[in-house]
This record gives structure tokens, sequence and C-alpha cells, in this order.
């Protein structure tokens, strides 16, 4: 039975956010199960991505593992009816179409934000991780190279990256060109629901900010903001939080203002304060913006921006998809080389052992220049009768006719009663 590469996946596109956080593997739990594949099934080549929006087994067998892959990963979360939730997942046990889903989800043309420039960097770490664990046998190694150099490809060549296309990551960059001569900025972010929840993970890439989380129930604060490494403040304290940061980020839902020009008024403002208002109905004053040192930005100032990316990636889309066809198609012909190599392995090995045999027999007087002459020129010789045999192996690769070519070269050079003498 032949080994096939396939996936397991479940994604936003396939299951709502309370499924994906049940399924979602953390890295002790995603090394735990790349360690019971290698363990219970042989694997040799597995990765497993596991972000927000997606979690992913994809793995190299001769059998569809999808059901025991979903009960290892309940297993991993606690879920003693895992099995339940297989509708959710994506099964794909076609070659070509697991190692295409790869390639796509690798680029960012899968993700909830068309183009998410964080996917490359999550699938280099579960590369790094089933490399670490001697999960990636030459077929991954191979498959991985050349998904990055495709990356490198979209970012130099197109503009499927250019600028942020989300709003929470547009915040970010923002907040980023507004401190950049700021020592160690101080960041308060008021309110974690959908957005601000966003914005909280996202605050990852200003690794230098000092950042505080307010909300209004504390318990979803801690839940956020403790494991990012972030302080929590009780939602009441957020007066004095506001006067000592020097970037304020307020996404709470409130029939009126939360932030009004009276309260910012009455707050020492030494230089200038950054107010963001990522609520809707909006959560500040527009009001405050007349106030010495204050500049405001709303969800439409930073939505516009990150209209126009996502705008500039989705007619990035089309030249995205052709670089991705030709480096399929060139991973594809190396796949196809690979069937063949073992034939032309047998076939160097074979004519190796009647070269020595015939060499033994025939130089046992001679002296070492006649036999450096006769070695040269034997496996010269050697190389030549190679040649034909290789290169019509090759072709045929590309023809799809190298199963019939193997077993006429296999015949032709009885390699398989080479390999039983030999052994």
């Amino acid at each position: 039975m032949q080994t096939k590469f396939r996936v397991v996946s479940l994604s936003h596109k396939s299951a709502p956010v309370h499924i994906r956080e049940l399924i979602s593997l953390d890295e002790l739990a995603i090394e735990r199960l790349l360690l019971k594949l290698k363990e219970f099934f042989s694997i040799t080549d597995a990765l497993v991505l596991s972000t927000c929006n997606r979690t992913e087994v994809y793995y190299s067998h001769e059998l569809d593992l999808s059901s025991e892959l979903i009960k290892l990963i309940g297993i991993e979360r606690g879920l003693t009816d895992a099995i339940s939730y297989l509708d959710y997942f994506q099964v794909l046990n076609n070659e070509q179409e697991a190692v295409t889903h790869l390639f796509r989800v690798s680029m960012g043309l899968e993700a909830q934000v068309i183009g998410d420039i964080q996917i490359s960097n999550q699938v280099k770490r579960a590369y790094q991780t089933a490399a670490d664990l001697a999960l990636a046998g030459p077929f991954l190694h191979r498959l991985m190279h050349t998904i990055f150099f495709t990356n490198k490809r979209v970012v130099q060549e197109t503009g499927f990256r250019d600028g942020a296309a989300s709003l929470s990551y547009a915040t970010i960059e923002l907040i980023e060109s507004l401190t950049q001569n700021i020592f160690q900025p101080r960041i308060l972010l008021i309110g974690v629901g959908e957005i601000g929840e966003d914005v909280a993970k996202n605050m990852v890439h200003l690794p230098t900010a000092q950042v505080k989380i307010a909300n209004r129930t504390l318990a979803k604060a801690e839940e956020i903001g403790i494991p990012l490494g972030f302080e929590v403040i009780a939602f009441e304290s957020c007066l004095t939080a506001i006067e000592e940061a020097d970037v304020v980020v307020c996404s709470v839902r409130m029939p009126e203002p939360l932030l009004t020009k009276q309260l910012i008024k009455a707050i020492n403002i030494p230089s200038y304060k950054v107010l963001i208002d990522l609520s809707v109905p909006r959560s500040i004053e527009t009001s405050v913006e007349e106030l010495p040192g204050v500049v405001l930005y709303n969800v439409d100032n930073i939505q516009s921006k990150a209209t126009a990316a996502l705008q500039n990636r989705l007619e990035s889309i089309p030249s995205v998809e052709a670089i991705l066809e030709e480096s399929i198609e060139e991973f594809g012909a190396w796949q196809k080389e690979m069937i063949v190599s073992p034939t032309i392995q047998k076939l160097k090995q074979a004519l190796e052992q009647i070269r020595q045999e015939e060499m033994s027999r025939y130089l046992k007087n001679a002296d070492e220049k006649e036999y450096l002459l006769i070695d040269k020129v034997t496996k010269s010789m050697m190389q030549k009768i190679l040649k034909a045999p290789v290169v019509q192996l090759r072709a045929a690769c590309q023809r799809d006719e190298a199963a019939e070519m193997i077993e006429l070269i296999t015949d032709l050079f009885d390699l398989e009663k080479s390999k039983n003498e030999k052994e």
C-alpha cells in the first residue's frame, strides 16, 4: 500500500470559535501528540499546526488515520467524545490536495485575515517542533523548504503582504509608528471583547511596550492578559492608568462614551496622549480632540487603512496563486524523481558490485599505478553505462510512466537478484 501525505484540518471555515477553542493545542500537547503518532503508527513525517483559527495535523501514512487522530486530540484536550466533532474537520487523503492545502495555509490564502503574516511564522515553528522530534523525513524537509522559498517569492514579487489588513493589526502598526521614539511605551487596553482580545494578542508585536489591561469583568481580563504577560488592573483603576499611559486603546460597548472630554481634561498631560477608539458606538467623545496634547483615532480612521491593504492583497491573489502553482509543480517533479531514486541506487550498486568483482579477479598481480588507471577507466565506463537508463527513468517520471520503466530496468539488470545475493 502506498504512503500518502494527508491532512486533518479544523479551521475558522469549518468550526465556530467555541469549537476551535476546545480543539486547540498548546506546545506541550503538540509534542505529546507527535510522539504518539511516532510510537503508535511509526509515522516519519508529521506536522501539527494549532493557532486561534485552525488546528491541523499533516502526516504521511498508508492509511487514513483521521478518526484516530481526532481521538488523540481529544485525549490531549480531555474530551471523552472527541469523535463527535468529526463533522467539523476537513479530511484530505489526496496527496496533491494535502500538499496544496499546506502551501495555501502557509502563504495566508486560507487565513481569516487574508495574507496574515503571523501564519508563516507559526508554520515555521510547527516544522521546527517536528524536526526536533525526528518527525521530518526527506519528504517533509523538501516540502517545507519549498514552501519557505515560495513565501520569499510572494513577499518579493507581490503586494500580498503589504500593509495591515485587519483592524487589530492596523491598530498595532499605528501604535508602533506613534511610539517609535518612546522607550518602553505605556499602553492601556480597556475592554477585551472580540476586537479587544485580538488587539491584546497582537500586542506581542510590540515587545518593548508595557501593557496594562482593564475589563469590566476582571476574570476575562486575567484570562486574556496573564498568559500574554500583561498587567491586569481593576476596571475602577482606569482613571489612574489613563493618566500614566502614553496610548489608551478603548474597545468597550456602552450606551454612553466611557472617556468624556471632562474626564480627560482632568488628567495631567505633560506632552501628548494618544487615544484610540475601536468601539461602535464610540466609547470616547470626539470633542476630546479639542484638548491640548490629545490625539484621537477612531475605528473609521484605522479601518480605512486596513480596507485599502486588504484590497491590495485581494488584487495580488492571482499573482500569488501563479507562484504557488509553479512551486507545487516543481515539488511534484521532485516527488516523481524520488519514486525512481531507489531503482537508480540499486542499479549503481549492482554495476559497482560487478566492477569490484572483475577488478579483484583480473588485477591480483597489478601494481599500484596499473590498478589506479584501470579503476579510473572502469568507473568512467560504469558512469556512461548508467547514463542512459537513469535518463530514461527520469523521463518516464515526467510522463507518469515510472512504474513500467522501473519494472523494465529491474528485469533487464536483474536488480532483485543482485539485491538478494548481496543480502
